[in-house]
């Protein structure tokens, strides 16, 4: 099935019988347009036991080619622990450079 737009895109997968191995839990849609950025929470199918593993995140760059979307770079965040070091050290940046004032343009 081809993406052909944004709403269309999913973490969604499934085997050759059907089977669920990766569900959507959520989507953000952060940027569209030919490229555009979505972020994920999804679970994977543990299949010893047949239960969805603890969520992931993921964000991921899809550039438009053709009338379809397609992946060009993923990242996984593997774990809720990681997602809050994200956060964090996003947080500390992006509230030192509104410290700072505007952005200047560097010397080159």
């Amino acid at each position: 099935m081809p993406n052909e737009s944004v709403d269309e895109l999913s973490v969604n997968f499934k085997d050759e019988n059907g089977a669920l191995l990766c569900k959507e839990i959520e989507k953000e849609v952060l940027t569209k347009g030919t490229w555009a950025t979505i972020m994920y929470k999804y679970a994977d199918l543990d299949k010893a036991s047949g239960l969805f593993k603890a969520p992931k995140y993921s964000i991921r760059r899809y550039q438009k080619r053709g009338g379809e979307y397609r992946v060009m770079s993923k990242f996984t965040i593997s774990s809720a622990k990681q997602a809050k070091m994200i956060i964090q050290i996003l947080n500390r940046w992006s509230d030192a450079d509104a410290a700072a004032g505007p952005e200047t343009e560097s010397e080159e």
